[in-house]
């Protein structure tokens, strides 16, 4: 009987040789590039920390362990992990993508995928038949969910029964999430993709990012794509990662009750109109979400009734920083227009839902209470300085 996914984020199931670490509770960070070797064809299991460093793979392990796949590789950034990717595919390959993405993810394909030949067909995978925009040059699907900033749910259940049918690698990013609400291998998907910098990493302090598979021919060729590009973590890197998901389990329920408090509170703002949580029972994919997630998270979205409003809330945080990423202790609160989803066409923008009065927020793990008494010195001040 395995470990339950809070010891996980601490402890691997097999049983580790602690004498070969010297019984360091924290694991060692091994800042060395290169391994000597004790004689011809004698190995350590290790030669050169960009193909492997100890460090980096006691973290893929555990990440591995959490997200219950076969293998997981760390890369230097969410964006270096996502680029790897790319490079399973061919010229004249063809992904279908969810519209609603992060927009690097966005810039990534249009201005790099497209221009190696990957032709990228991206559509709202919430209101349209996904089955629809497969040809026989469809390799693979690509999807968030929920998706930023939009909070978009998709049944991966579903769209894994649709991939698997069609012989197609379905990848989820699980970013928002986290492997302590969901496991997207569990669920259909063949890859998962998590920015590490956010809610595995937890303190802002450092960028990295993750691929899992549950498929040895997906890991061997990756494999062998992030040791020939050199994409992979740094040692110190990895270190920090794994100190931070030794508190995944406490600061994503942290989290999530704040959210929850902050979402109740938004609802009696006469200037919100309108608040976008999964959570909440009449979010279009509340009933997905119960289903193949275990809990909602620590993300909002919200709109409120003019870009002067929204503008002067931005000016006036204190507490709650304005700032982009997510998933850290810290509450931080973006304005996507002018920040993630800068390069992002005006056209796309406005078919997801994403305009000037939309923020989008990162619920950290202070006091509730604080959090609210931030959004009420806040919204008093915007209402004053915008309406008078």
């Amino acid at each position: 009987m395995g470990y339950e996914v809070e010891t996980r984020c601490l402890h691997l199931e097999e049983n580790q040789a602690k004498k070969d670490i010297y019984g360091a509770v924290s694991f060692p960070i091994y800042q060395t590039a290169t391994f000597a070797h004790k004689g011809v064809g004698q190995s350590t299991g290790y030669d050169y920390s960009r193909l492997q460093n100890p460090t980096r793979e006691q973290l893929e392990k555990i990440v591995a362990s959490l997200e219950k796949g076969i293998d997981a590789l760390a890369f230097a950034s969410g964006m270096a992990a996502i680029a790897t990717l790319m490079e399973l595919f061919e010229p004249g390959d063809h992904l279908v993508v969810d519209s609603d993405l992060y927009g690097g993810s966005i810039r990534l394909f249009q201005n790099i995928s497209e221009k190696n030949g990957i032709e990228i067909t991206s559509i709202d995978f919430g209101k349209e038949d996904v089955s629809r925009y497969i040809t026989d040059k469809t390799k693979a699907v690509y999807v968030e969910t929920p998706t930023n900033p939009m909070m978009n749910v998709t049944d991966i259940r579903k769209l894994g029964e649709l991939t698997k049918s069609k012989n197609l690698m379905l990848i989820v990013d699980n970013t928002f999430l986290s492997p302590y609400f969901q496991n997207p291998l569990e669920l259909g998907a063949d890859v998962v993709v998590h920015s590490g910098t956010k809610y595995l990493g937890g303190h802002n302090d450092t960028i990295a990012g993750f691929l899992v598979t549950n498929r040895e021919d997906i890991s061997e060729r990756l494999r062998f794509v992030i040791k020939t590009t050199g994409a992979g973590l740094s040692p110190f890197d990895s270190w920090l990662i794994l100190r931070g998901i030794k508190t995944l389990a406490l600061r994503m329920e942290r989290a999530q009750e704040n959210a929850f408090a902050l979402v109740d509170w938004l609802k009696g703002c006469k200037r919100v109109t309108g608040i976008i949580y999964p959570g909440l029972p009449e979010h279009p994919g509340y009933e997905i979400m119960k289903a193949q997630s275990r809990g909602f998270g620590g993300m909002l979205t919200f709109e409120v009734d003019s870009k002067e409003f929204a503008l002067s809330i931005l000016n006036h945080v204190k507490l709650i920083q304005f700032a982009e990423s997510l998933g850290g202790t810290e509450s931080l609160i973006t304005y996507p227009i002018t920040q993630t989803h800068a390069d992002v066409p005006p056209e796309k923008l406005v078919a997801n839902g994403i305009t000037d009065r939309i923020l989008r927020m990162s619920v950290g793990i202070e006091n509730k209470k604080d959090l609210i008494e931030e959004f009420e010195r806040v919204f008093a001040l915007a209402e004053e300085e915008v309406y008078g």
